[in-house]
């Protein structure tokens, strides 16, 4: 008798959990003063569960290692929009721009 393996949901494609690497926690990023909320970074939605890589944020990006979230570099929006952090990819061709506010940010 086969066991059967478990699946995911990853946002349009059912897969084997044993496809994916071991993926941290979803990320909560401090809110700044001139912050419309907090954004949550999910590692699930920014795999490609077909060719699980890591290499194209880590650690070139963003450090892999832990740190506490007083020391972790603010990311700025004014950065992203040159290109750096979440705009190296966020730039509306490899994926979507950064003008939907609630795409990324959370109000309370």
């Amino acid at each position: 008798m086969r066991a059967a393996a478990a699946l995911l949901l990853v946002p349009g494609l059912l897969v084997a959990a044993d496809r994916l690497p071991r993926l941290p926690k979803d990320l909560s990023l401090p809110k700044s003063a001139d912050s419309p909320g907090v954004v949550v970074f999910r590692h699930v939605s920014h795999v490609d569960p077909s060719r699980p890589d890591c290499t194209p944020c880590h650690p070139a990006l963003f450090r892999i290692l832990k740190t506490p979230a007083s020391t972790r570099p603010v990311i700025r929006h004014a950065d992203m929009e040159k290109g750096r952090a979440c705009g190296a990819c966020h730039d509306g061709k490899s994926a979507s721009d950064l003008t939907d506010c609630a795409k990324c940010h959370r109000t309370e």
